[in-house]
Parts: structure tokens; C-alpha cells; sequence
């Protein structure tokens, strides 16, 4: 179990988040090497994931050196149940302050959804260590740097249809960490287990943010 601070510096590091959903814990633990060896050593394990909490917890004691997070945490008691199962941050899509208290009471980093510039404030005031921007492909790039611009203070994770190919654009724009799914943790290399395109994907991702952030 590292510190929040400590948890928070490692997304920010490489700056990439992969989402998955896979119901075999063994499959994920490969996924997650193989993501690492490409520099991304974060992965958020949705709550629709079947048996989600069991998935978390045995993932979470087998590989080291990769934060296991979990998702679509829509409330308060499935928020304590994913941090007892080892999530070492929580996400949502949506703004739930019962959920973000549970976050703050176990002293895991959260990141509650938001759309629109008052949801994002309002989570970032109930004390979103990041706010996740969803649906990210609906809103591009330039919506970040248009609230960016009077809210420079917020940190901000755009999710939803972020890809190697626009993932420097929204760094650019103002996103402290990408969230991304199918354009890292392929669905058709995980059932093939091709394992050497998503060290790949995730090379060329990170490679995208260190872009980003350069200019």
C-alpha cells in the first residue's frame, strides 16, 4: 500500500490510465506486465468487470510495480468494498460526494466524472484529487483548454474516445493524465493474448503525452 502523494505521482508519471474489463484475474496480470514493459503502470479495473472485487484483490497481491484502480464507483459502499479489495484509487463517471468522503476517509486518490464546467468545479471543491472529463470524445480537446483557461487550478483526465492519435492534443489542451481504453488494452489482442501489441500501444502512448507535454 503506497500513499495517496505517492499514488498520484505514478499516474502522473507516464500520464496514462488503461481501463479494462476482463473477468480472468490471469489474463489481466499479463495484460498489466506487458502494458508496464511499455511504460504504463497504471490500470483501472472497471466494477462491471464480473466479480470485479475478486478481480481487484488478486491482481492487486501479484503484480508489483503496477496501481490497480478501480472503476465506475458509483457510490459510497462500493467505493469501501473496491479500497478493502485493494484499489489504491477510485474512479467514477459521475459526481458522487458519498463516494469521494469514502475516498478521503481511507486517504485514496479519487477522480469523479464530469461534463460540464459546474460539474467539474463542483467535484474538484468536494475534493477530486483529478476530475475525469466523460464523455471526452463528445467535447475534443479545445473544451479543456476553454476551462483550463478560468480554472487553470484543476487537474483534469479526459476519458472516452482518447487514442494514440489525439492523445497529444488533449496533454496540449490542459489534461494532467489520459484515460484509455480499446486504444491500449486491445479486445482482439487480449483474446489472441498478442501481448507484444499492447507493450506497443503503450509505448506510443506515453510517447504521445511526453509529446504533449514538450510543447
Amino acid at each position: 500500500m503506497k500513499e495517496k502523494k505517492t499514488n498520484l505521482e505514478i499516474m502522473q508519471e507516464s500520464g496514462v490510465v488503461g481501463v479494462i474489463r476482463t473477468k480472468s484475474s490471469a489474463r489481466l496480470i499479463k495484460v498489466a506486465e506487458a502494458i508496464k514493459k511499455g511504460g504504463v503502470n497504471c490500470i483501472e479495473i472497471t466494477m462491471t468487470t464480473p466479480n470485479a472485487l475478486s478481480v481487484i484483490e488478486e491482481v492487486s497481491a501479484e503484480v508489483d510495480d503496477v496501481l490497480i484502480g478501480a472503476g465506475t464507483v458509483l457510490d459510497a459502499e462500493t467505493a469501501r468494498a473496491a479500497i478493502l479489495a485493494g484499489a489504491e484509487y477510485l474512479v467514477s463517471p459521475t459526481v458522487d460526494l458519498g463516494m469521494i468522503e469514502m475516498a478521503k476517509r481511507y486517504d485514496k486518490a479519487v477522480a469523479p466524472g464530469a461534463f460540464t464546467p459546474t460539474e467539474i468545479i463542483e467535484a474538484w471543491q468536494a475534493g477530486a484529487d483529478i476530475v475525469k472529463v466523460f464523455p471526452a470524445s463528445r467535447l475534443g480537446p479545445k473544451f479543456l483548454s476553454d476551462v483550463k483557461a478560468p480554472l487553470p487550478q484543476v487537474s483534469l483526465m479526459p476519458t472516452g474516445g482518447v487514442s494514440k492519435e489525439n492523445a497529444a492534443d488533449f496533454i496540449r489542451a490542459g489534461a494532467d493524465v489520459i484515460c484509455v481504453g480499446s486504444a491500449l488494452l486491445d479486445k482482439q489482442a487480449i483474446a489472441e493474448e498478442n501481448y507484444k501489441v499492447m507493450t506497443q500501444n503503450a509505448k506510443d502512448l506515453v510517447q504521445a503525452v511526453k509529446r504533449g507535454r514538450e510543447s
